[in-house]
């Protein structure tokens, strides 16, 4: 994962943890993750596991994708292959 990505995944679930009101050791404590992960997760610093992301997810109450896609979600994505 780039630093870019992992950048821009921080900074969509601290959005998300703000929005909800939960303190970074809140949401550590509903994800099951120690709270200095989900600091360095916030800051970019950690190359995290999808694992993690559905914890993180979860325990934020979203779908993965808004916390990894920008503009567009599977849906938006043409399924016409032939």
């Amino acid at each position: 994962m780039s630093e870019r990505i992992r950048q821009q995944l921080g900074n969509k679930i601290r959005e998300r943890r703000k929005f909800l009101g939960l303190s970074q050791e809140r949401l550590a404590e509903d994800a099951g993750l120690d709270r200095t992960y989900i600091g360095a997760v916030e800051r970019g610093e950690r190359n995290v596991s999808l694992d993690n992301i559905v914890a993180i997810a979860t325990a934020l109450r979203t779908l993965i994708h808004p916390l990894i896609f920008r503009r567009r979600s599977f849906a938006t994505v043409s399924t016409n292959f032939d």
